[in-house]
């Protein structure tokens, strides 16, 4: 405990040392929680409406009450436009608590796509959506407990010792959060599409400083996905994903794939399926002022698992830490909990989506 408390001394006060420009929440199961993942993912669906939620707990392990925790809520719909256009909208809450510090962070966004074929047919179809969203953010931490270098009594914190470590004048304060996406999806048929989208977050780069005499920008962020389903036979698919995060100087991938099991007549109209896959997360070290540390590591495998019930879906992963960080968390990493709920009707017109 000891070791880890230190090490979380040193990622706070660097984090701080950087302006809190910290990186954005984040999930493994990012394919099921698509608003968070790009905004042009709004409204894009083979349902009328759709309600969202994520949890995430991480480092349990090791922190115990003082874990990583992660919540999402979100709930979109589509609106037909003409004969083959659709326009998306929805709306976003989510907030995260990190650390013994309670670095927190608690966002309410408003999204929009219009998504516009660009060819097909009424079984098939190719799609270009874009989408933007806007949102408000408060930040605060609790300055009262952290445990700084001066406050180091013989190797042990004595809360009592003053500190002069750090200038910092304001614990909590709010900022305008503005995103953009673009997204292009092809469907083959019923069981066969594929996707590939962007986004471009924080395009304002609010003021992330805890100190309101200096200006830190929160670093702009670039999202890269792609995906797919892919019939192998009636009652098997392949479902690959990857995502790819890029903001200031970290970089984070997340690639692999499930096998979907259909567990119910795939013709029929009662819709069940199962699936279970693995993936991997890598991310970069950081890389010192003096040249030392960078280059790749591999963080997590990533166990995770589906269900499908009709309207309903249930994800589950759990985060495996392989990174050097595994010798004060015994591999324990994040365990993580997803569920949706579309809302669904009689459907006159043509096949829109893959099913997310």
């Amino acid at each position: 405990m000891k070791f880890f408390n230190k090490l979380f001394i040193v990622g706070f006060l660097l984090t701080i040392s950087l302006g809190a420009e910290a990186q954005d929440i984040h999930f493994s199961q990012f394919y099921l929680s698509p608003l968070n993942l790009n905004p042009a993912m709004t409204g894009v669906m083979n349902c009328k409406s759709r309600f969202v939620a994520n949890y995430r707990n991480q480092w349990a392990s090791v922190l115990r009450s003082n874990a990583y925790n992660t919540y999402s809520a979100s709930y979109d719909q589509r609106v037909p436009i003409g004969r083959y256009d659709y326009m998306g909208f929805g709306g976003t809450l989510w907030g995260d608590k990190a650390g013994q510090v309670s670095f927190s962070t608690l966002q309410a966004r408003l999204s929009g796509s219009y998504s516009k074929q660009m060819g097909g047919d009424r079984n098939s179809g190719h799609f270009l959506v874009a989408g933007v969203d806007v949102g408000v953010s408060q930040r605060s931490i609790d300055f009262f407990k952290a445990q700084w270098g001066e406050q180091n009594n013989n190797g042990t914190h004595d809360p009592n010792l003053p500190s002069n470590e750090l200038n910092l004048n304001r614990d909590n304060f709010l900022f305008a959060d503005v995103s953009a996406g673009l997204l292009w999806f092809s469907v083959f048929d019923e069981y066969n599409n594929f996707y590939v989208g962007g986004a471009y977050s924080h395009l304002n780069r609010a003021n992330q400083s805890f100190d309101k005499n200096k200006f830190h920008p929160l670093w702009s962020k670039f999202t890269l996905h792609a995906g797919g389903e892919f019939q192998l036979s009636d009652r098997l698919s392949l479902v690959p994903g990857i995502v790819t995060f890029i903001q200031g100087p970290s970089l984070e991938v997340n690639a692999g794939t499930s096998f979907k099991f259909q567990l119910t007549n795939p013709n029929g109209w009662d819709n069940q399926s199962f699936q279970i896959g693995s993936f991997l997360r890598l991310a970069n070290r950081y890389k010192a002022t003096d040249g030392s540390g960078g280059g790749i590591l591999a963080d997590a495998f990533i166990l995770s698992t589906r269900f499908d019930y009709n309207d309903f879906a249930v994800g589950f992963s759990y985060d495996l830490n392989i990174s050097s960080l595994k010798v004060a968390s015994q591999y324990n990493g994040g365990f993580e909990f997803a569920l949706i709920y579309k809302m669904c009707g009689p459907e006159s017109r043509n096949v829109y989506c893959p099913n997310f």
